[in-house]
């Protein structure tokens, strides 16, 4: 699975102090949304200057060019393609000249109706660099600001034709725009150190460079950060708050905080709970690595069993995802998760993952286990099954991909070659999570979307990444 991205934004209020270097060192804290592209903006005073490339943080900038981005005001992303294919037209941030100015602007989420907006730009003249949804915000926002010479006016008259997920930081000409939906879908906070102000997708970038976490930003929250920082409110009528319920499962860090939510936390609360609702007869607990680390740990504690690690994990291979056969991919696998073959001879082991989608990776780790002598697997899943794709920025599969879609547990159990499946239960995933049901987006689970969806969803999914 992949999730569409990571964004950061800085603005020193001592504007003799360059905020390039927080920039790249918040970006590598968030290199786990987003190991496709990378790019920094920042503001010079007379235009905006950008870096941006393909690859890893490290990779992108590896020879100097932070040194060039010069500024007290940036903004930066790191990219996975959901809507719009993996190369550098697409990588962000976007960047253009227009009559009020420059603007640059990087976006965490997925705009569902990307595809009938784009359209209606085009016939309207505008062209296109790429073929994200991103850049439609950014036709959008800049079409609407020539109009009215009011950011705040523009930004609540575009979202008012926006479906999906958007979390963004926007640099207009010298300010620090940060836009939340209504929704609150994408995570995004604030945090302030040495009379700088910072946001970013998650508070683990505020730790890496020494600032203080303050607060999240408010679903439906538009802050312009200058000299001073002002709040205004998207209108939201008949739009329900809907929180990812999988960045708690498994894209955010662990030593994040989301929504006022420690996420290690939730995951030690998954991982008792799963033993609660599926103890078993074991002798060793042991994750799959490295999402299901802390929900191992969980259910060890719980469980009273002893934590053990049976598999250790090749860093440097590449996503099993992209791989483009099926024994490709399994292969790949066994890459990347390596045995340790006295560990695992002849026990039974309760293996801990955080979640299922194909199956065919689940599937694999499975045969590598049985040939390691493993005597039984106890699989137990942090996440209820998936049974519908998600359109709101993470990219897992297709319907009919999707092995829970139309298969029992039973089945599922029988496919993968496990001795026992348990499933952590959607009412346990909200107790974990320890926000209201109806206040998170659990659309894959349930088919129940927070916002509507396209008549050509099929089209749109065909399009996606």
């Amino acid at each position: 699975m992949r999730d569409k991205c990571g964004i950061f934004g800085a603005y020193s209020h001592n504007k003799s102090k360059k905020i390039a270097n927080y920039i790249y060192y918040g970006l590598y804290a968030l290199q786990h949304r987003g190991q496709e592209s990378a790019g920094i903006s920042t503001y010079n005073g007379e235009y905006i200057c950008t870096d941006r490339g393909m690859g890893l943080v490290c990779e992108v900038f590896n020879n100097g060019e932070i040194e060039e981005l010069d500024g007290y005001v940036g903004i930066g992303h790191v990219r996975y393609s959901t809507t719009g294919r993996s190369k550098i037209d697409n990588s962000q941030p976007f960047f253009s000249v227009f009559d009020g100015g420059n603007i640059a602007i990087a976006h965490n989420g997925d705009i569902i109706n990307s595809m009938e907006l784009r359209k209606d730009l085009e016939e309207r003249g505008c062209k296109f660099r790429s073929t994200t949804d991103s850049e439609v915000i950014c036709h959008l926002l800049t079409i609407e600001y020539s109009k009215t010479d009011d950011i705040v006016r523009s930004i609540r008259t575009v979202s008012q034709k926006l479906i999906g997920s958007y979390s963004l930081v926007i640099l207009l000409n010298d300010d620090l725009i940060v836009v939340r939906d209504p929704s609150g879908i994408k995570p995004l906070s604030m945090g302030k150190m040495d009379g700088m102000t910072l946001v970013a997708s998650e508070t683990v970038a505020f730790d890496v460079v020494g600032a203080n976490y303050v607060r999240d930003i408010k679903p439906g929250e538009v802050i312009i950060i200058n000299d001073k920082i002002t709040s205004f409110m998207l209108k939201d009528e008949n739009v329900r708050r809907a929180h990812c319920m999988f960045e708690y499962v498994y894209f955010a860090r662990p030593d994040s905080m989301l929504d006022g939510k420690n996420v290690y936390d939730v995951r030690l609360k998954i991982g008792r709970t799963l033993h609660k609702e599926y103890p078993v007869d074991a002798d060793v607990v042991m994750p799959v690595p490295d999402s299901a680390i802390t929900a191992a740990i969980g259910f060890s504690r719980e469980s009273g069993l002893p934590y053990g690690e049976g598999l250790i994990k090749n860093r440097y291979i590449g996503r099993t995802f992209i791989m483009p056969t099926q024994e490709e991919r399994e292969t790949s696998v066994k890459l990347k998760m390596n045995p340790i073959k006295s560990e695992l001879k002849g026990k039974r082991i309760v293996l801990v993952d955080d979640s299922i989608v194909r199956g065919t990776t689940s599937k694999a780790l499975i045969d590598v286990l049985r040939d390691a002598g493993v005597k039984e697997v106890h699989l137990r899943i942090g996440c209820p099954p998936i049974i519908s794709p998600c359109y709101y920025g993470i990219a897992m599969a297709t319907k009919k991909e999707l092995i829970a879609s139309n298969k029992e547990v039973k089945k599922i159990k029988e496919i993968l070659g496990v001795d026992s499946l348990g499933y952590l239960s959607k009412d346990s995933l909200v107790k974990c999570i320890d926000i209201k049901r109806d206040e998170l987006c659990m659309g894959c689970l349930t088919e129940e979307y927070p916002t509507p969806l396209p008549k050509n969803i099929q089209e749109y999914e065909a399009n996606r990444c």
